[in-house]
């Protein structure tokens, strides 16, 4: 094909792609939202909130540890005017309401993609899907590593995104285990579960025992080294492995010091607005700009319903 054409079909590119005031289709950006989301990340674990403003609190509402108590059967007033059938107000169940807050940071990726590039790729399918599947991969792992290590105490200077927000592993603080270097073993995971109080361990198979990529598959390798259909099961399957009810979820952002017990849902992933992506090209310098915004926040819905491993060996 000639030049001509391809310089053509490069412009007919360029002019759908800054369209729309340089924003995506509608459909576009639900498909690249989607790709985020489909990412085998903590993302499409976690309870995602969509927020109107920068802040947004969410309200909380629980009960005491005990709610029945024996009943009295006898009946009348006594001369203090109070009935002996009722509860005495010690004994009353106590409602407790409190608030957690949200509040988003902004984040920014810019991605330039020289006009050639796009040129030489144009007779090769949908090259833009291609790179906005790409962008969505990255940005998947980066929110990931954002809601594990997030810490507001690191310097922008050495870090300018975990610095943003804190995330779990700063959060989770009440249930702290230390492994001492120990590895990861059946009786350390026994620790953890043992240190989530017995009020959240009612679902087990809802929640996860989040660890890295590495840390499961020597465990998986261990598992499967046993002489049992179970062992034969997680040596060829992809399957999660379980370990004394809980199964245990690889992350690719968990550092490998450390493990996190909870719930997913426990964790709040806010979003004051959709990802978004505009596009625009900039003739000087002959190149095509993807700029990703978002608005995030990190928060915990339940600080004592997880458990935080330190010093995995």
């Amino acid at each position: 094909m000639s030049d001509l054409k391809l310089s053509q079909k490069a412009d007919i590119a360029l002019s759908d792609l800054t369209s729309n005031g340089g924003l995506l289709l509608p459909e576009q950006a639900d498909t690249f939202y989607r790709y985020v989301l489909d990412e085998p990340t903590l993302l499409n674990r976690v309870r995602t909130v969509q927020m109107n403003a920068p802040t947004m609190n969410i309200n909380r509402v629980g009960i005491g540890t005990r709610v029945l108590h024996g009943a009295t059967q006898a009946g009348g007033m006594q001369d203090s005017g109070a009935n002996a059938r009722w509860l005495a107000a010690a004994k009353r169940t106590a409602v407790y309401t409190n608030q957690i807050q949200l509040a988003t940071k902004e984040v920014i990726a810019e991605i330039r993609i020289p006009y050639e590039v796009l040129e030489d790729n144009i007779e090769r399918g949908n090259f833009t899907n291609t790179i906005l599947a790409l962008v969505a991969q990255k940005a998947a792992l980066d929110f990931e590593e954002m809601i594990i290590s997030g810490d507001t105490s690191i310097s922008s200077g050495v870090d300018d995104l975990l610095c943003l927000q804190d995330g779990v592993l700063k959060r989770f603080q009440t249930n702290v285990v230390d492994a001492a270097s120990a590895p990861f073993s059946l009786d350390l995971a026994n620790r953890v579960k043992k240190a989530l109080p017995t009020r959240y361990r009612r679902n087990l198979a809802a929640m996860g025992m989040f660890l890295s990529m590495d840390k499961e598959s020597d465990y998986r390798v261990v598992v499967a080294g046993r002489g049992t259909p179970l062992g034969d099961a997680i040596a060829t399957g992809g399957q999660p492995v379980p370990v004394l009810g809980m199964p245990l979820v690889p992350a690719a952002k968990m550092p490998d010091t450390n493990i996190v017990f909870t719930d997913p849902k426990n964790i709040i992933w806010g979003l004051q607005r959709s990802l978004r992506i505009e596009t625009d090209k900039d003739i000087r310098s002959r190149e095509f700009i993807f700029v990703l915004t978002a608005r995030v926040a990190i928060q915990i819905e339940d600080e004592v319903a997880g458990v935080k491993l330190i010093n995995l060996g």
